[in-house]
């Protein structure tokens, strides 16, 4: 049994919107869920806006990480941003997810990134856990915000205002 982790492949789209809604149903969020394998093909190999690693176990597809590159203005350099890193229930428990992670801050590293960074929801212990394992800080004076749906169409539309 051999894992090996590599580029994601056209190919691989439904197995990367199959584990998106396992992910999802996993932190209880399988409501949210609008993507269709349609967007993810468009914007994983059409757009090239993310990119995805799949981890693999004897030609199947165990595990995937959906990266992109932000950029930090302090260290004036971009930064790599892990927005899901997922592992199928079977198969965790057996370091396939330090490898994705171990693979993605190689990355980081060839690409002069000045760091590494995700979000992980503060109920789930065990990736917290798992996330303190390998060095990661929290960083919790920092808080998130996010506009989405009606709320940023309707803030869009806004006519900006000068006092």
């Amino acid at each position: 049994m051999a894992f090996i982790i590599r580029p994601a492949r056209e190919e691989d789209t439904a197995a990367i919107f199959g584990m998106i809604c396992e992910l999802a149903d996993y932190e209880k969020m399988s409501s949210d869920v609008v993507a269709t394998e349609a967007m993810l093909r468009s914007e994983i190999f059409e757009k090239k806006s993310v990119e995805v690693l799949i981890g693999e176990l004897d030609g199947t597809a165990v595990a995937f990480a959906l990266y992109f590159y932000n950029f930090s203005t302090f260290l004036g350099r971009r930064g790599l941003y892990l927005e899901d890193v997922f592992v199928r229930q079977p198969y965790r428990g057996r370091g396939f997810g330090r490898q994705m992670l171990h693979r993605l801050a190689e990355r980081a590293v060839e690409q002069g990134c000045g760091r590494m960074e995700w979000s992980c929801l503060d109920w789930n212990e065990p990736s917290i856990k798992f996330y303190r394992s390998l060095g990661a800080e929290a960083m919790d004076q920092w808080t998130v915000y996010r506009l989405t749906g009606d709320k940023l169409i309707n803030f869009a539309k806004e006519e900006p205002k000068c006092q």
